[in-house]
């Protein structure tokens, strides 16, 4: 066992969550709180009814997920929103939600993770997000077809657009949603992006500014930190964790 208090606390000062700042309306932190006491760790990508459900078949008692329960205003507890919280509280699950902390992460981060696994060192980090960089700029080192294998190796489903350069430079990684991204990625320094998804016009905007582009998807491109943080937590605490994967293809 492992106290609540004491691992929410470890969390927000390793996050920086303090200092970052975050979509209007986003809630980051603890959003459900338990007992106080934690047995086992689960991570999830999203605060849904169907992941925490297995949450609670597993035993867990503590979830981190990347995007939370509470994002506006306040809502009627009714619907989904109250099976959601019905379910957390008959199985004396906390939450925990880090959002864009757990993106800009220089170690445990989305974007520095799938640097990573691609073995890429993070020249610097680029594109502020309200006084915060979020993506690592990375020398490619790979012609963008090896680049293209290289990622259908880690992600279930690769979208390419390449209208680059055969021999890419360098690259930024930006996960989840990388559309307003492209009209600035060559003042960042990059001719190639790597990220989850895109808004249809972004075709054109990649294809006019001459841009390598590989589309992995807004799921899958942020499995890595909430997975990274268990894994940190469970060294830390001596805590038993899991992956809770919901499939999600979008």
């Amino acid at each position: 066992m492992a106290d609540l208090d004491e691992i929410v606390s470890y969390c927000d000062q390793r996050l920086g969550m303090a200092r970052i700042r975050d979509f209007k309306g986003a809630e980051n932190g603890l959003q459900v709180a338990n007992n106080g006491r934690v047995s086992r760790i689960g991570a999830i990508v999203d605060a849904g009814l169907f992941p925490f459900r297995e949450a609670a078949a597993a035993g867990v008692d503590l979830l981190l997920c990347h995007h939370g329960m509470f994002w506006d205003a306040p809502r009627p507890v009714v619907g989904p929103v109250r099976e959601k919280l019905k379910t957390l509280f008959d199985a004396n699950i906390a939450l925990y939600s880090c959002h864009l902390p757990l993106d800009a992460h220089p170690e445990l981060g989305n974007n520095a993770q799938i640097a990573l696994k691609l073995g890429m060192e993070v020249e610097l980090w680029v594109m502020d997000y309200e006084g915060t960089p979020m993506a690592p700029l990375c020398r490619c080192g790979h012609g963008r077809l090896a680049l293209l294998q290289a990622l259908e190796g880690l992600f279930p489903r690769v979208t390419p657009l390449l209208y680059g350069s055969e021999r890419p430079d360098k690259l930024c990684i930006v996960s989840g949603s990388g559309s307003q991204t492209l009209p600035v990625l060559r003042a960042a320094g990059a001719d190639t992006l790597i990220t989850g998804e895109l808004k249809q016009a972004s075709f054109n905007v990649a294809q006019e500014l001459g841009l390598n582009v590989f589309v992995c998807g807004h799921y899958d491109t942020e499995v890595f930190g909430v997975r990274a943080l268990a894994a940190e937590l469970s060294q830390r605490f001596g805590l038993p964790w899991q992956f809770i994967h919901t499939g999600c293809p979008l």
